[in-house]
């Protein structure tokens, strides 16, 4: 089985259609990490999109805000601007939506977290003690995490740590048991210094266990993304940054 794993879409509807674009004539499923919404002007569009195609979605930190089961009081100015924005222009059905999600999954023997098995919601996976101490946590063969917006494939090999960020094509070998993580990066809002939309091409056995990664990237109509934003009137940053990966 071909699965496509995608995380912080960020409302950034036309990157995430880009994706489900790639992602229609090479996967048979796909799996959100969380991040939905929060960032971006299309929080109503790209929910609706999400609950079409993703057979199963995460709920990230910015989800939780949006539909008020957790606090935004430790996001910076813009992104709590952004996430107040959402809460008062999504609807009602989109928000209960949110609602229903979890920030952490399981699938045979793969751990899917927003954050962490630490703290699925808040901690982020950004570098080798975050990723040793992940993957200490679980005895899952594979470990996905979002959150960062930074591509990361990490495994235990004897007593080493091995790898760190992964760039577009990159292709892993993820058999032989436990002790892998992988990040797919952000659809919506990158910050590797590559601006195109980025997602994970996961291949599972017929047992459901993990064969091969690669890591995709997609380019996306940016200006569009940015026009959406300054139009909702919000944060000029969060349009430039899309320009840069960052």
């Amino acid at each position: 089985m071909r699965v496509g794993v995608l995380s912080d879409i960020h409302s950034n509807q036309p990157a995430l259609e880009a994706v489900l674009e790639a992602c229609s004539i090479r996967c048979d499923v796909l799996w959100c990490l969380g991040d939905v919404v929060g960032y971006g002007a299309r929080p109503e569009d790209c929910s609706r999109l999400v609950q079409e195609h993703c057979e199963l979605v995460l709920a990230g930190n910015h989800d939780l805000v949006a539909c008020g089961r957790a606090d935004a009081a430790t996001f910076s100015a813009d992104a709590g601007r952004a996430i107040r924005w959402t809460r008062e222009v999504l609807p009602t059905a989109a928000e209960q939506w949110l609602a229903t999600l979890e920030p952490s999954a399981t699938r045979g023997p793969i751990g899917l977290y927003h954050g962490s098995p630490r703290d699925p919601v808040w901690e982020y996976v950004a570098d080798g003690a975050a990723a040793l101490d992940a993957l200490s946590r679980t005895s899952h063969e594979l470990v996905l995490c979002g959150h960062t917006h930074l591509p990361l494939a990490a495994r235990i090999v004897g007593e080493r740590l091995i790898g760190g960020r992964a760039a577009a094509g990159n292709t892993f070998d993820v058999r032989g048991g436990r002790h892998t993580l992988l990040n797919p990066g952000s659809v919506g809002q990158p910050r590797d210094g590559d601006a195109r939309a980025a997602w994970l091409l996961l291949y599972l056995d017929d047992a459901g266990r993990p064969e091969r990664a690669i890591f995709e990237r997609v380019r996306y109509d940016v200006a569009l993304a940015q026009r959406q934003i300054t139009e909702a009137g919000l944060p000029q940053h969060l349009a430039d940054r899309l320009s840069f990966g960052i």
